[in-house]
């Protein structure tokens, strides 16, 4: 039986297009997935941040109000807060770190509520440090954490 006309050229018309899946495959599949494997990548990194500072301040708080004079908090803050930058992989010295009291007096007192602050930025991966775009593109992270003083504590 004989094919039509238009049978032959549709025919046709397909062969032209074949070998051409794998190329859209592999092109689709890197415009795509190169973008994504970058954010969950980035999003890692500004998490590993933000976990850090939160554990800083959490544990710079609790250190505080556990210690027994106003000398011994201000030895311990720095301390807590470099051993757990180190734990995170922060620089300890580009940390933001505020210490406050509620009611505000001398701190810390019986009975008085801790407040530590700790800020930090974390840089995107691969993001070079060229025309200032790894200022530009750090996220900023900030973790507060409040620690009630025990109101029998007194300083020695």
């Amino acid at each position: 039986m004989p094919r039509s006309k238009a049978w032959s050229e549709a025919i046709r018309g397909l062969r032209d297009e074949s070998g051409s899946a794998a190329l859209e495959f592999l092109v689709a599949g890197l415009v795509l997935l190169v973008p994504l494997a970058y954010l969950v990548v980035a999003l890692s990194a500004v998490q590993e941040g933000s976990l850090g500072v939160e554990a800083a301040a959490r544990h710079a708080a609790h250190a505080v109000a556990r210690t027994g004079a106003d000398q011994q908090a201000a030895e311990a803050l720095p301390r807590v807060i470099d051993a757990v930058a180190a734990e995170y992989g922060l620089d300890g010295d580009a940390l933001e770190v505020s210490l406050s009291c509620v009611p505000a007096g001398e701190c810390p007192r019986a009975g008085a509520s801790v407040i530590v602050t700790v800020g930090a930025t974390v840089p995107l991966p691969l993001v070079p440090p060229v025309l200032g775009l790894d200022r530009l593109t750090s996220v900023p992270v900030e973790a507060a954490s409040v620690q009630k003083v025990s109101r029998f504590w007194s300083a020695p």
